[in-house]
């Protein structure tokens, strides 16, 4: 076999191996991959609160497995106080609980709550307190490989 021949063989060969690799062609099938890790960092008011539970509600509807963590820190915790309402006069504890139930995760900063002077006991049901949110946002980064999303 001449040396032309023999590169020609090879490259087929690998072309074949690759499509073989790929799976079917045009099947749209993509490569599995583990739950995407996204932690929303919050920290604003009540007023953006409604639209960053919608990001939130939109991105499991989009991918259903994601583990989603919500923290949150300064004036960002006041939608998991209960008794919160927004511009509407619509009460966050409904829509926390359904994303809570879906597996979403709300962390609450515990210096924020100490500084503002409000007790664990205003908190949703479904919020942890974490020691500092800033804290808790850099360690799901480094420690465990979550997607940083600031809405």
């Amino acid at each position: 076999m001449n040396r032309h021949a023999f590169l020609a063989l090879s490259c087929a060969s690998a072309l074949g191996l690759m499509t073989a690799c790929a799976g079917p062609a045009g099947s749209g099938v993509a490569p599995v991959a583990s739950p995407t890790r996204t932690v929303y960092h919050v920290n604003s008011g009540v007023e953006s609160s409604a639209a960053i539970l919608n990001n939130v509600r939109n991105h499991l509807n989009a991918d259903p497995k994601a583990r989603i963590v919500v923290v949150t820190h300064g004036p960002g915790i006041d939608f998991l106080l209960q008794d919160a309402k927004d511009s509407r006069g619509r009460e966050f504890s409904s829509p926390v609980s359904d994303l809570a139930g879906r597996g979403v995760e709300f962390r609450v900063c515990n210096n924020t709550l100490e500084t503002r002077s409000i007790p664990a006991s205003k908190l949703l049901f479904e919020a942890k307190i974490v020691p500092s949110g800033v804290a808790e946002v850099a360690r799901l980064q480094a420690a465990e490989g979550y997607v940083y999303l600031k809405p």
